[in-house]
């Protein structure tokens, strides 16, 4: 039954994206939710939580899921190369390509990573997972939500005051425009193995998987396509090749675009935010110019993404009704909310900000991520600390 209802929900989804494409204006929001439903199915499936991964490597020093998000830049990084100097083809005359997520590298860019890190250890989860958590049925993903719009209310009236005091005169690096498109590929590639290799030494399976000379059938491979978990590093490499589809067809990925654009436009209305940003639309990454129009490629992105993957929890009957108690509504309020200022400050999550930015060469996409790991560790270590001494 559910996978009947997955199938029908696939149907009606793919019905839609074949009439925004035949209306004008409406190729590229058709290509955004179908871009959407493959990511949502992909990260479901695979398990793509930048949190999940790095918690695998702190707790149990199990470091796939840590590579296959280095995989997903990796492949990135290269095609938004190639694609990049067939649009800019001298990248060292210092013009940052339009609508690339390039931020500016400040000590608010480093808090922002920071705070985000501790609100995904809180609420055990980035944004873009807490996503397809709620089409799993969980509501406290669903607290984490409605607290990541909160933190972009309170990053919105924080925003000009960091804008005069730091980030208005932080430079905004682009590789690319310091050591060429090759040299900024060798630099990052080399970096990317280096963790890579720091990542996996010691590191050994201990489980052994027996031979078999089975060959299943083509409904039991079906079948174990929406059952069984797929590999970490199929989740990257499809994540990779999914980014460098959308930069060609759209923008870069982002996933909170819609909730900033939604909490900014009913502020305004109210007066709760100032009524001017200094700045802050001059920047590229996830934007948040106010508006409630759904058939926007930003919106139906992120449409896209819940419904893949709760096709994919339906059909591999994943989906369970998770109702928090009274203490995780609040963590998920809490650690959303520093979620929300911290992506609304850095201008991006993990995937507008780090994935994104770093697959297009941006150092404010290193330092975000490299502020956001520091921060997970250490949270983690307190976390588990705490945990310990209740026992």
């Amino acid at each position: 039954m559910q996978q009947k209802i997955s199938l029908i929900l696939t149907i009606a989804i793919l019905a839609f994206a074949f009439y925004l494409s035949n209306i004008p204006n409406g190729k590229i929001p058709s290509f955004a939710l179908l871009c959407g439903l493959s990511l949502g199915v992909v990260m479901q499936r695979s398990r793509f939580c930048f949190y999940c991964h790095l918690r695998d490597w702190f707790e149990y020093n199990d470091p796939r899921g840590a590579l296959a998000l280095l995989l997903a830049i990796a492949i990135g990084l290269t095609g938004y190369t190639v694609i990049l100097g067939s649009w800019q083809p001298n990248p060292l005359s210092g013009t940052i390509p339009p609508d690339i997520h390039v931020g500016a590298v400040s000590e608010v860019l480093f808090a922002a990573g920071a705070v985000f890190g501790l609100g995904m250890v809180i609420t055990e989860s980035c944004i873009s997972a807490h996503w397809y958590h709620l089409s799993e049925g969980s509501f406290i993903s669903f607290f984490a939500l409605i607290g990541t719009g909160f933190g972009f209310f309170i990053g919105f009236n924080t925003w000009n005051s960091l804008y005069s005091l730091r980030i208005a005169d932080a430079p905004v690096i682009w590789l690319p425009s310091y050591f060429g498109y090759s040299g900024a590929l060798i630099l990052q590639l080399s970096v990317i193995l280096l963790l890579a290799l720091f990542l996996w030494r010691g590191f050994s399976d201990e489980k052994e998987e027996s031979v078999s000379t089975f060959v299943p059938s083509s409904l039991q491979i079906w079948k174990n396509l929406w059952t069984k978990q797929w590999s970490y590093w199929s989740g990257g490499l499809i994540v990779g090749l999914i980014s460098i589809a959308a930069i060609v067809r759209m923008k870069p990925l982002g996933v909170t675009a819609t909730i900033a654009s939604w909490v900014r436009k009913i502020s305004n209305e109210f007066g709760l935010i100032p009524s001017r940003l200094n700045g802050l639309d001059a920047f590229a990454g996830c934007g948040s110019l106010p508006q409630y129009f759904w058939l926007n490629q930003d919106a139906l992105l992120l449409l896209g993404i819940v419904t893949g993957s709760f096709i994919a929890s339906f059909a591999g009957k994943h989906f369970e009704f998770q109702k928090p108690t009274p203490k995780e509504a609040l963590l998920g309020l809490i650690g959303g909310t520093m979620l929300g200022w911290g992506a609304m400050s850095a201008i991006g999550c993990t995937i507008g900000a780090l994935l994104s930015g770093t697959q297009a060469g941006a150092l404010s996409g290193w330092v975000f991520g490299t502020s956001m790991l520091l921060s997970v560790w250490i949270g983690i270590k307190i976390k588990r600390r705490f945990y310990l001494s209740s026992q």
